[in-house]
């Protein structure tokens, strides 16, 4: 059976994906908002993010959200924490350009064909995790490199800061798999699959276009 990438992404009503959970999460380019999704926790998101996790038997990140949660995660470790213990538990994927260090426990870097290492962890893990990692998450959107996309957006708006869909992205439609869940404070989780090209049509035409 072959194995499913998902991507988690937390996200405002504009688009924006930048550092949600801390100030100092990712500051470039002079981002001021950072930990913007704090407020905007409840009961209702802080589950349905915990069942997420509960699946994954693999992480893949980014190079910027990897040492975030290698400097957290396993600090961790031995708190009364399922998410704690599952992160810390098992393996990690990085894709990085450069030669990072890697201490946290079970972690390795991709190879430079990133198709080709998306297969591999399809053949070694059922369920693959991007979590934030909204840079790298780009290549994987750009090269239909996914199965789903967990879109957590946020009843905010910010202005600026890095984008799930920036300008130039590249042309894709999405499948909604299950209705949209409301929490308490307005946060809907949209979970999208791949929906194969971007069609256009007309309005005045019968099919419209669908």
């Amino acid at each position: 059976m072959t194995g499913r990438i998902v991507i988690d992404l937390f996200t405002t009503l504009d688009g924006v994906a930048q550092a949600p959970g801390g100030p100092e999460e990712d500051p470039s380019d002079g981002f001021p908002y950072g930990g913007w999704q704090a407020p905007l926790l409840d009961d209702t998101a802080g589950e349905r993010v915990g069942e997420g996790i509960a699946r994954l038997d693999a992480l893949l990140l980014g190079r910027r959200t990897y040492d975030i949660f290698a400097a957290y995660w396993p600090t961790h470790s031995g708190v009364d924490s399922p998410i704690a213990e599952i992160l810390n538990r098992v393996p990690k994927y990085v894709a990085s350009r450069g030669t990072p260090t890697l201490e946290w426990s079970g972690s390795s870097q991709l190879g430079p064909d990133l198709a080709a290492e998306i297969a591999r962890l399809r053949e070694q893990h059922a369920e693959t995790h991007v979590i934030g990692s909204v840079d790298f998450v780009q290549s994987l959107l750009a090269e239909d490199l996914y199965d789903e996309l967990n879109l957590w957006v946020h009843p905010v708006v910010l202005g600026q800061g890095k984008k799930v869909f920036p300008d130039g992205a590249t042309p894709a439609t999405l499948r909604l798999l299950e209705p949209a869940v409301t929490s308490e404070k307005g946060v809907l989780l949209l979970r999208y699959g791949p929906g194969g090209p971007v069609r256009t049509g007309d309005m005045d035409k019968p099919d419209r276009g669908l």
